[in-house]
């Protein structure tokens, strides 16, 4: 069974009215967002992907049809079901949609004030039985959940990058979360056939707390001159087993998302051992975020990327 002990309802919770969730919301149709209404679709449940800008749900439509096109052609998905679960996606730009969701899933970037501004945008458009989950990797459940109008309908639902991909799914409850909520959401985890992880409300969670400091840590090595680029990543590829050198990784997550985690962790925890590495607010200042814009740790316009240090 793909749940972790502490995922499993005692008893007691068995008598509980579980909410069902029928019709998902995703709000956000950028890397994370277009994954997660992906998975969902592929399960068999209506979903309404919602981005303010149109471009970007064209992109996610065509970068979803894709990615299922990759799964058709390595026999995980048959072609009669990439149709079916593109047929069961609505796109629209307008917070509206989501009047009939019994769960939506925030997606927004990852910055505690545009996660606040979409929660004051989207609940008036909910009915008062929907629950709202958030796909922040880092930032604080019980926090975010106060900013909106039913904490207690309020979890975190942190999906791994390539949602189609990765098996794993934080659970994260704020202190107001009920357990109703809690059960549906771990359900809803099951049906997607993820392998779930439950965390507690502190920052960064599980794999952030833990990878993320790492990545920090690879950058100051290279600040301090340790090593380059490439022997930083050929180190912990070939000494530590990583498919990808934590600097590779830190340029597929995106250098702003990791300096973000960061701060969560150094102002969370008031740790030193947080504290952001002075090179990778410099590559964040100069807009190389990684392959998102093109260079990071890597220029991606060469071919086979070259070390940019």
């Amino acid at each position: 069974m793909n749940v972790d002990v502490q995922a499993a309802p005692a008893a007691g919770d068995l008598s509980l009215e579980v909410p069902e969730i029928a019709r998902v919301g995703v709000v956000g149709a950028g890397l994370m967002g277009n994954g997660i209404a992906h998975v969902c679709a592929l399960a068999g449940m209506p979903v309404v992907l919602m981005d303010v800008r149109p471009e970007q749900l064209e992109r996610a439509v065509t970068t979803i049809a894709h990615n299922m096109d990759r799964q058709v052609a390595r026999g995980a998905v048959t072609a009669e079901a990439k149709a079916a679960a593109l047929a069961r996606i609505t796109t629209s730009t307008e917070y509206a949609a989501f009047a009939d969701c019994d769960l939506v899933i925030e997606a927004g970037t990852e910055k505690e004030e545009v996660k606040r501004g979409i929660y004051k945008t989207l609940t008036p458009h909910l009915k008062p039985s929907c629950m709202i989950a958030s796909n922040t990797s880092s930032i604080s459940i019980t926090r975010l959940g106060a900013s909106t109008d039913r904490p207690e309908k309020f979890i975190g639902l942190h999906f791994m990058n390539p949602v189609p991909v990765m098996k794993l799914v934080e659970i994260i409850r704020g202190i107001a979360t009920d357990e109703p909520t809690f059960l549906a959401v771990q359900a809803l985890a099951l049906k997607l056939d993820k392998t779930i992880s439950v965390a507690e409300d502190f920052p960064a969670f599980i794999v952030n707390r833990i990878l993320v400091p790492m990545i920090n840590e690879a950058v100051y090595a290279l600040y301090e001159g340790v090593a380059s680029v490439d022997g930083i990543d050929t180190g912990m590829k070939l000494g530590a087993n990583h498919r990808m050198g934590p600097l590779e990784l830190a340029d597929f997550i995106g250098l702003d998302t990791c300096l973000s985690i960061m701060q969560v962790l150094y102002e969370g925890l008031s740790d030193s051992k947080y504290r952001p590495c002075p090179l990778l607010v410099k590559y964040v200042e100069a807009g190389w975020l990684g392959r998102k814009t093109g260079r990071g740790f890597y220029d991606y316009t060469q071919t086979p990327p070259r070390p940019t240090r």
